[in-house]
Order: structure tokens, then sequence, then C-alpha cells
């Protein structure tokens, strides 16, 4: 298995917010953003909403859920799964490690497979 990219020191993500990851460090063709639960706690998962072209990482951060900013659906941060509609399709997640202070993502691999 590939050793992962490193995309963040931990101190990089404030409790409650996001980084949109740049296309040329994942190296996918869809934007995965790093989202950080008001618990400290770090998830991976694509940044686009399931139901209409908008940015996740611009949305709400809260009990392991991040909301919409265009039209509300939330999202489970640890799975994907919309909460609430309009959004009915899951958001893919990407495993990640907290290693020796640093955030690494493991692109194509979901969260749920990781060792935890």
């Amino acid at each position: 298995m590939t050793e992962g990219i490193r995309v963040a020191a931990i101190d990089d993500v404030e409790p409650g917010e996001a980084l949109l990851l740049p296309l040329e460090l994942t190296g996918t063709e869809e934007p995965i953003s790093l989202f950080r639960d008001d618990d400290g706690t770090y998830y991976c998962m694509d940044d686009t909403c399931s139901h209409e072209d908008a940015s996740l990482s611009e949305g709400w951060i809260e009990a392991c859920e991040v909301e919409c900013p265009l039209h509300s659906s939330r999202f489970c941060l640890r799975n994907g799964r919309p909460m609430c509609l309009p959004a009915t399709e899951p958001v893919s997640t990407h495993r990640l490690e907290v290693r020796d202070g640093d955030i690494w993502i493991f692109p194509g691999v979901p969260a749920d497979t990781a060792d935890q």
C-alpha cells in the first residue's frame, strides 16, 4: 500500500474548520478537503457536495457533520453519507493518518477501511 501524501501539519486546521487541498498535491481529478471536527478529530473526504456543485470546505462543521453552504444538506464526516435532504448520494471519504504531528491522506482508499 502507498505511503500516503503529507497534506498538512496538525495545527494547520483549527477545530471546526476545513482545508481544501490542491489537486496538484492530491493527484486526484476531484477536489478533496481535510476537515477537523469541533472535538479535534480529523476527517478527509471529497469536497464537492453530491447534490449540487458546492464546496463542502466552505460549510459548517459540527458534531461529526459538515453542512453544505448551498442547500444545507449535511454529511457524516466518518462515512460521507447524507444526513438529510436534498442530498441523497454519499460523498467519498479518504483514509488518513496522523503521524508525528503531520496529517497524511490516502486518496481513493475509503476511510472505513483504515485500522482505527
